[in-house]
Order: C-alpha cells, then sequence, then structure tokens
C-alpha cells in the first residue's frame, strides 16, 4: 500500500495553525455554555470560566512539548504507539475518535436548539431530531463527494463566527457593573465535578491541530506555538462573554441563550444575528470535525489497528468514504440517545483519558529521543512539574464523571476493541505489508 503521507502537502503555517485550534474549540460551547454554566454557578461563572482555561493551558503546554517532537500526522493515537505499543495507541486513538463522534452529536443538539427560535416547528423533539438526522446525513454526504477545505475556508468560517461575538461583547459591556464582575454574595455549587467536566468542554478541540502535524510547515515549532497563544486567546473569549451573559440576563433566567442576549442588546435583529452566527459557527465546527476525524480510523486501518474496510478510499471521490460515513451513522445515533449536556460530558471524559495517555507518553518519548531532537523540542521549564501537574488534573477531573459517562466510554471502547482484534487475529493475510 502506497504511505498517505508521501503525498502531503505541508501548506499550513503559524496562522493556518492558530485557526485550526480556534475552530477546533469555538463551535457549539460558546453558544450553549455560558447559560449552562451560569444556571449552575450564577455570577461567578466568567471567573469559572477563566480558571477552567487556567487548568487546561497545563495539559495544553504538556501536549505542545510532546508535539514538539513529531513531524507526523496521528497525534494522540501516533504518541501512543510509539511510547506504550499498538494496543494503546489504538484505544487512545479509539476514544479520541468517540469523542469527536460524541462532539459532533452534541453540536447537533445546539444546532438544532438555534433554529428552533428561527422556526418553532423545529422546536418539537420530531423537529429536532429532524435537524439532528438532517446536519449529520447532509455532513456525511458532503465530505464523502469531497469537502472543499483548507485554511482559507478556516478563516472565513472564523471571520463571521468572532465578528458578532465581538460586538455582542462591546454591546454588553455597558451593562457590567462592579457588582457583575466582582459579586459579594457567591452562590453554591452544588455539583462542583460536574460543572467543572461541562466547563472543560468549551476548552476541548485545541488538539485537533496534532492530528495534521505532517501538513504543517515546521511542525515542531508552529503546533507549539499556535497551541498556547490560542487557547489563551479562547479563553479570554469565553470569560467575556460569560460576563456579558450574566450582566444582561436577570439571574433568575433560565433556559436563555446567548440569542436572548442578541435580543435583549439588539431587539430581533440582535436575536437573529446571533441564530445565524450559531448556526454558522456550529457548522463549521463540524464541517471540520467530519474531515478530520475520518482521517484518524483511515490512518489506524492502514496501521492494521481496524479493518481495511476502515481504510477503503472511494475510486472516484479519492475520500476515505467508508470511515465518513461510519462517523456519521455514529455521531446521528448519539445524538439521539443524549442530551447536549450528557454528551458534553462524555466528550470531555474521553479527551480527559485520551489527554492523560498523551502525558504519560511525553517521558518515554523524551527517553528515547537522540539529543538533537531534544534540542529542538519545545521544553518546559521545572522538567516534569508541568507534566504531573497535568496528569494529576486530568485524572481529578475524570473522577468526578458518573458512572453512566463511564459505563459509555467503556462501552464505545469494547466495540472498538472488538473491531480491533478481528483486525489483528481474525482476518490476517498473507498479502498485508507492515
Amino acid at each position: 500500500m502506497t504511505s498517505q503521507k508521501a503525498h502531503l502537502i505541508r501548506g499550513i503555517g503559524m496562522i493556518g495553525g492558530a485557526l485550526i485550534v480556534l475552530n477546533g474549540m469555538i463551535g457549539a460551547g460558546i453558544f450553549a455554555l455560558p447559560s449552562k454554566v451560569a444556571e449552575r454557578a450564577g455570577v461567578l461563572s466568567p471567573w469559572l470560566f477563566l480558571g477552567a482555561g487556567l487548568l487546561i493551558i497545563v495539559v495544553v503546554l504538556t501536549l505542545a512539548e510532546l508535539a514538539s517532537y513529531f513531524r507526523e500526522t496521528g497525534g494522540p493515537a501516533l504518541y501512543a504507539t510509539r511510547a506504550f505499543g499498538p494496543l494503546t495507541g489504538f484505544s487512545t486513538g479509539w476514544l479520541y475518535y468517540v469523542s469527536r463522534a460524541a462532539a459532533i452529536a452534541a453540536n447537533s443538539h445546539v444546532m438544532a436548539t438555534y433554529l428552533g427560535a428561527l422556526w418553532l416547528w423545529i422546536d418539537t423533539d420530531v423537529g429536532h431530531a429532524a435537524v439532528i438526522v438532517f446536519v449529520c446525513g447532509a455532513l456525511t454526504f458532503v465530505n464523502v463527494m469531497g469537502v472543499k477545505g483548507g485554511v482559507r475556508t478556516l478563516a472565513f468560517f472564523t471571520f463571521f463566527k468572532l465578528i458578532p461575538l465581538l460586538i455582542l461583547i462591546l454591546l454588553g459591556l455597558q451593562h457590567i457593573t462592579p457588582d457583575v464582575l466582582f459579586p459579594e454574595n457567591l452562590p453554591t455549587i452544588e455539583d462542583l465535578g460536574g460543572t467543572t467536566l461541562l466547563l472543560i468542554y468549551a476548552f476541548v478541540g485545541f488538539e485537533s491541530i496534532l492530528i495534521t502535524a505532517g501538513e504543517t510547515s515546521k511542525p515542531r515549532a508552529t503546533v507549539p506555538s499556535a497551541l498556547v497563544r490560542t487557547v489563551i486567546t479562547v479563553g479570554v473569549l469565553y470569560f467575556l462573554i460569560s460576563l456579558v451573559y450574566v450582566a444582561v440576563l436577570p439571574a433568575d433566567t433560565n433556559g436563555a441563550t446567548l440569542v436572548d442576549v442578541g435580543r435583549k442588546l439588539a431587539g430581533p435583529i440582535g436575536a437573529i444575528a446571533i441564530t445565524v452566527t450559531a448556526v454558522f459557527s456550529i457548522g463549521g465546527n463540524l464541517s471540520g470535525t467530519m474531515l478530520a476525524a475520518p482521517r484518524l480510523t483511515l490512518s489506524l486501518a492502514e496501521n492494521g489497528l481496524l479493518p481495511q474496510w476502515f481504510g477503503r478510499i472511494h475510486e472516484k471521490y479519492a475520500t476515505p468514504a467508508n470511515s465518513i460515513i461510519f462517523l456519521g451513522f455514529l455521531a446521528t445515533a448519539l445524538a439521539l440517545s443524549g442530551s447536549f449536556v450528557r454528551l458534553a460530558i462524555a466528550s470531555s471524559l474521553t479527551r480527559l483519558i485520551t489527554y492523560a495517555v498523551c502525558i504519560a507518553a511525553l517521558p518515554v518519548i523524551k527517553r528515547r529521543a537522540d539529543s538533537e531532537a531534544r534540542e529542538r523540542a519545545y521544553t518546559l521549564k521545572g522538567g516534569y512539574t508541568i507534566p504531573i501537574i497535568a496528569f494529576g488534573l486530568c485524572v481529578w477531573m475524570a473522577s468526578y464523571s458518573s458512572v453512566e459517562s463511564w459505563k459509555f466510554v467503556i462501552g464505545l471502547l469494547a466495540v472498538g476493541l472488538i473491531l480491533f482484534w478481528i483486525e489483528r487475529f481474525g482476518t490476517r493475510r498473507p498479502d498485508r505489508q507492515s
């Protein structure tokens, strides 16, 4: 089999890398999470977003150092395979893949919610489900047929998702008072663990750039820099959006969204503008995920870790059609089976497991690297202090996950392991090339 890496072009620079991180993080979460967190934490929610950003940055820094040792495409699955072997590499890659499917499902829920504000029929159970099926089906079809993408498309989506949000922040600044910024009476957060996992969902997605390292110019320098700078920027943006949300809407407003903030600030036009922005933003995020995630199962199949069915390329459209179709069906099934909050928390849990494995891989990769690779690497100060904190943070946050979430993740991992063992032991062929 011809290596796919021979055909990759390193056309992603620093700006392109930042756009990948930004679009990976800003999708549905920035429109849905301010209201969900405010319901649990009230006026304290902006500071919780800022705190979550400070927590996740230690994970980002650790992955940035790890990424600086690689030039190939593959991300978490590649790191885990190099450090711990095929089984761990597959499990890590599969869990990450599942998290992307859960993210598509969660974001589809939010898109249906925002469209329901424009068309009341969509706000019904039948309408909501119809939107989910249509969105996942359309994305699957378009990606099988071939998707026009690249840095220019990402820049286009980024412009039209950020400009309205920045205008919303500017309009909302006049409502921010010292009492809102520094509240005297702090609310009690009953479910701190669940709220933390929900907050973490705001920041996951930054690792998308790791998968595209094989197409990134000077990846050992570009990937770490784009990761750290963009995550900090997104954390500030979440803080400001959440601050405007709690300042503009009454404290007892439950179930409100940024559409209600837009309506409060600019009337019906503001509501429509935020709705369209949300749909546009979520659509771009979903498209990017549907484009990138199937390449992971394609890579796993090419390395003999998944059945070759996942690695088949469409003869006419030159796309990993089977992997795309499988992801479309999986995302649709997950979306129809759970709510946004449940899917968001499940997605966060699978990401935390993936991050923990990657962090554990860092000392192994560093020990095996030659002196030249160590000199070129993005080295953190303090030795392993930051990675140890990051690993402990992942374990701590994952421990707050419900038994139901763990069963959900373990069940999906079991499905993946069945496919793994079928490929490794059930379908060995003499023509298999290493």
